[in-house]
């Protein structure tokens, strides 16, 4: 029997790992931290195998700052934290967003705020992700409930940062991030991988680094090398200098944000089960997920019309995909562990607010399936 080399059993952290690697990842920068220290350990071995570089920094702003000097010079770079940690990268963040360099960070989500309760799960940085660094910006998060996605949402995490020039948020959670289960990792090829777009503009002829393409995307030339130019955290025009001109800012952050609301639906990504009949949605994330599955399983055994619509891109917020699936259900269930983050976006994206409700667990411990009952019959006793 010929051996199989490719399956793993492994923690969700370990998933994520070998997403980053197989998606090419050259440059890791980060500080250990619960509950996602088991992501900077595994690369310290993985990445070496590999050629590449990964260090250990005195703290987590120098480890953003780090990823973000990484990838200018032509790298595929990540770092990795929780909740107080992803606070210190806020402020680099921004730089990242303003200055469109590539880059993934995964933040294992855990107790807060503050220190909060470090080995315990949690799923509260949902809005940090979004509003995290101040100005008006866009932002990509990426979330997953079992193994084989984190690995899949993890290379996807690359692609997207490659395609848009934006910093990524791998929302992963303590949950996921510690389990264990099988992994299949994919041959090379399987999954496709997004590399560096590069200038094709000579040394001697002028070079302007935020000039989009017509398809919008913006050719990098690796900082060092044959291009001299800018990169600043202020409002720039397109060779990169700072202006305070209303027309260029303006065009500026319409276009940082433009280049990823716009692409909504390509962004998005989702699961669905049951839900061509469905007369109850579960809405819901990251380990949630697994729960919310688990009971309207065991519901539609017992005749129950329940149907799950697990997101899996939570940045840009898939705003019409939720309306749709949503429109025909008597009432939709939203499974989180925070006090309430996403279901305030699906109340904004359907039809009637009214119906979105909440199941919810802030307590450090997993929402249970019994949870998510107790929630639906309630619904359910109401007529609605």
């Amino acid at each position: 029997m010929k051996q199989q080399n490719n399956i793993r059993f492994v923690q969700g952290n370990e998933a994520c790992v070998e997403g980053a690697v197989y998606a090419g990842l050259d440059f890791f920068a980060g500080y250990p931290i619960t509950p996602s220290t088991e992501i900077a350990e595994h690369l310290a071995q993985r990445l070496p195998e590999k050629g590449k570089k990964f260090i250990q920094m005195e703290d987590e702003i120098a480890s953003m700052a780090a990823i973000i000097g990484a990838s200018l010079t032509g790298n595929k770079v990540m770092t990795a934290t929780s909740g107080p940690g992803f606070s210190l990268k806020q402020e680099a963040l921004g730089y990242a967003c303003m200055a469109e360099i590539p880059c993934v960070i995964a933040n294992v989500q855990r107790g807060g705020p503050s220190t909060g309760n470090p080995t315990h799960v949690s799923q509260g940085d949902v809005n940090q992700a979004r509003w995290g660094t101040h100005g008006d910006h866009s932002i990509i998060a990426l979330t997953a409930s079992n193994h084989q996605d984190v690995f899949k949402i993890t290379v996807e995490a690359f692609n997207l940062a490659e395609t848009y020039r934006t910093p990524v948020i791998l929302l992963l959670d303590e949950v996921v991030g510690h389990m264990r289960e099988k992994l299949v990792i994919p041959e090379p090829g399987e999954l496709p991988v997004v590399g560096r777009l590069r200038t094709s503009v000579p040394k001697d002829v002028d070079y302007h680094p935020y000039l989009p393409r017509e398809d919008g995307r913006l050719p990098m030339s690796d900082f060092g090398e044959q291009h001299r130019y800018n990169v600043t955290g202020l409002f720039h025009d397109m060779w990169g200098f700072p202006s305070n001109n209303p027309k260029v800012v303006n065009a500026l952050l319409t276009h940082l944000v433009d280049k990823i609301e716009n692409n909504v639906n390509d962004i998005a990504m989702y699961k669905e089960y049951w839900m061509e009949d469905a007369e109850y949605i579960l809405i819901s994330y990251g380990s949630s997920a697994r729960s919310a599955i688990h009971m309207a399983r065991n519901r539609r055994a017992r005749g129950f019309k329940i149907g799950v619509l697990e997101l899996q891109t939570i940045w840009p917020f898939p705003t019409e995909i939720v309306r749709e699936k949503c429109a025909d259900a008597k009432a939709v269930l939203v499974v989180e562990m925070n006090m309430g983050q996403v279901v305030t976006q699906v109340r904004n994206a359907v039809y009637n607010p009214n119906k979105v409700f909440l199941a919810n667990r802030i307590d450090g411990q997993l929402i249970s399936p019994t949870d998510i009952k107790t929630v639906l019959r309630m619904i359910q006793g109401r007529g609605v």
